[in-house]
């Protein structure tokens, strides 16, 4: 049986009246029309099946339309996702069609739509549907069952007013955060590209094929030169390889009898890089070490590039973390849909400046410096992001225990402590 949420919420100053959404909200269960009425030629109403279509706060662009209306939303009524999963919430923007997989919560004279839907957000958390074979799933009947405390219609518009002005505060703290990430990460993009940019024939550098330069798959025969059947190996499934990561867990063991027939081998320093989408396009990308006895056995779908006398891994790796690399790659994809992969003749082919291994080296030390700064500054903002968000929360808690509203100058302390 489905867990209903009753929320008993502990409020101050005013009295708030426990009530359910049944009580003062019409609900509106989705009902998918006949596939054979969908069309993208914009006739009849926009259908909206799901999650998959909500944005921050309101529906995105439909991508298919119904001739047959079988269960209608209106703007602004506030819709859930109610399988696959559970609980998010977004406001109708037009008249549309909704399917199987969303309700429509319509509030009545009662409730402030916007407050119903802060309430809501602040609930994620605590509603919760069946546990079906294929997905968690919440009905209508469950949903009008949905128990919270209700204050009068005017301290609903003050809870409002105040998360609205306390939300686009946070809005813009996280969009300039993002935007400091973002530049981060392309800051130190541009001066990984400029690494690379060379004149081939001044200072002693070379143009040289990946092919001249370096072994690629490399022969798993030398695992049973050095190894027994029994003895055991390193083991890194795709799911191990970072993104532009040169370290990755070589920890998993297997024995050699296990994976010798379908598996991509390497030895230590050979550089692995994903050849099928969308690892490629992601840099699943590393450099092997500390394998057992030597030896690693990894995904099919890895190229293993074996650096000979002319360069060194950690040089490799960082040219093939180049975004202008992966960019080239993608053009050169074939294969099915979903399992499109990069040709062995693009890598074997494509051009790799090569000075000689001083300049490697230092090249790829002033990279290795560059990388701990950027990742140094992607933790703080990704951490600050994360800190936004939950900042959220705690606000939502405070508004729908009264907190906020009571405590006039609550909001405005709160961000400030946050530094916003």
């Amino acid at each position: 049986m489905a867990r209903i949420v009753k929320v008993k919420i502990n409020h101050v100053g005013v009295k708030w009246e426990q009530v359910t959404l049944g009580d003062v909200c019409e609900i509106i269960a989705g009902q998918s029309p006949k596939s054979s009425n969908y069309n993208d030629s914009r006739d009849g109403l926009p259908f909206y099946q799901g999650k998959k279509e909500f944005t921050d706060k309101y529906l995105g662009t439909p991508t298919k339309w119904t001739t047959q209306v079988t269960s209608e939303a209106i703007a602004r009524d506030i819709l859930m996702s109610v399988r696959a999963p559970v609980g998010p919430i977004n406001f109708a923007t037009k008249r549309i069609c909704i399917g199987r997989g969303l309700v429509a919560i319509r509030t009545g004279e009662q409730i402030d739509r916007e407050f119903l839907f802060y309430l809501l957000l602040s609930m994620q958390g605590e509603i919760k549907g069946s546990e079906g074979a294929v997905f968690a799933s919440i009905n209508k009947n469950q949903i009008q069952c949905i128990s919270f405390s209700k204050p009068p219609l005017a301290e609903q518009k003050r809870i409002v007013a105040t998360l609205d002005e306390a939300f686009a505060a946070i809005e813009t703290a996280t969009a300039n955060t993002a935007k400091n990430l973002t530049n981060a990460r392309e800051l130190f993009e541009s001066q990984l590209e400029r690494a690379f940019t060379v004149d081939a024939v001044s200072e002693g550098w070379t143009v040289r094929s990946l092919g001249e330069v370096c072994l690629i798959q490399p022969p798993k025969r030398e695992a049973k030169a050095r190894l027994k059947l029994d003895d055991k190996v390193s083991f890194v499934p795709m799911k191990s390889l970072g993104i532009r990561q040169k370290d990755f867990d070589s920890t998993r063991t297997k024995l050699l009898s296990e994976v010798y027939g379908s598996y991509t081998c390497f030895v230590e320093r050979d550089v692995l890089l994903a050849k099928i989408t969308p690892c490629f396009q992601n840099g699943k990308l590393g450099i092997a070490h500390n394998l057992k006895n030597g030896i690693g056995f990894g995904s099919s779908e890895f190229f293993v590039f074996r650096c000979l006398n002319q360069l060194i891994p950690e040089y490799l790796f960082y040219f093939l973390s180049q975004q202008s690399f992966t960019d080239a790659g993608v053009t050169r994809m074939s294969g099915a849909v979903g399992q499109q992969r990069v040709p062995p003749k693009f890598v074997h082919n494509y051009s790799i400046p090569v000075p000689p291994f001083p300049e490697q080296k230092h090249i790829v030390e002033m990279l290795d410096k560059l990388s701990a700064e950027k990742q140094s500054l992607v933790s703080v903002y990704e951490a600050k992001i994360k800190a936004l968000n939950e900042l959220k929360q705690s606000l939502l808690h405070k508004a729908f225990t009264g907190e906020l509203t009571a405590d006039t100058k609550a909001a405005d302390r709160t961000l400030s402590e946050a530094g916003i």
